[in-house]
This record gives C-alpha cells, structure tokens and sequence, in this order.
C-alpha cells in the first residue's frame, strides 16, 4: 500500500461503528444482490459477528444518501489489513465502485501506516492497481 498514490473519497463513505437490525438486514440485502448479479454457484452467508467483530471495520459507501456498497476489512496487526468482503447492487453501474472503493481502501489504510493489504486470491483485475504483488508459495 505504500507504492500507491490513490487518495480517499470524499463525502461518499462511513465506517460503522454501531450495528442494529435495520443496517445488517440492508448489509445483507446488498450482499444478496451482489452474489446474484455475480450469478454465483455457492455463497457462503454474512454472519452476524462478522459485522460487530472488533477486529473488523465495515465501510458503508453511498449514492448520494443512499447505502450501496460495503467492504469488510479485517484488521490484522498495526501493519497488516485483509480484504474480506466487497458487494454491491449494481443499481448504478457507471459508479464503478468496486475499483473506486478499493483504490479509496488502499489510500484510508496508507493514511494510517498500514504497509499490507491482502486482496485474496490472484484475479486479473487485482493486477492493474498500484503496488500489487502476489504472495509467493510457502
């Protein structure tokens, strides 16, 4: 993270810091549209610790007032951040909030001295953005 140059969004985004049921069951209905949109044959499901986890921070990203998207990042260490979840409901598609959300990532995590952020498994996209390695075998 440290190799890149993208700045955080602005006036577009919120980490949660407090979940009631009205917020998990609009997490959830994103998650669900997502993994349909995606057309995915087997969906593991967003458990309820996921979002209250301590060591986890869930970043709500909006259309104007409107929640869309969400990213759940899992806080490893004081230097490490792994990328567990993105979706969206593709309601808006020019937003491109898949890149956008995960460039402002990379800037929020840099800001606050971050050196790592995992992406999970090696997809061609991961590879166009700015300080992308892949992890080596053990």
């Amino acid at each position: 993270m440290q190799k890149t140059g993208y700045k955080q969004l602005k006036n577009s985004w919120k980490i949660f810091s407090s979940f009631d049921s009205d917020l998990i069951d609009k997490l959830n209905e994103i998650y669900i549209k997502y993994c349909r949109y995606k057309k995915f044959d087997s969906v593991m499901p967003m458990f309820y610790g996921e979002w209250c986890n301590t060591n986890n921070n869930v970043i709500g990203y909006y259309d104007d007032k409107c929640l869309v998207a969400f990213s759940l990042i899992r806080i490893h260490d004081d230097q490490n951040v792994e990328c567990v979840q993105f979706a969206w409901d593709y309601e808006n598609p020019k937003l491109r909030l898949g890149i956008k959300s995960l460039k402002h990532e990379c800037a929020f995590y840099r800001d606050r001295q971050f050196k790592y952020m995992y992406l999970g498994e090696v997809q061609e996209y991961k590879k166009h953005f700015e300080g992308y390695e892949e992890l080596g075998p053990i």
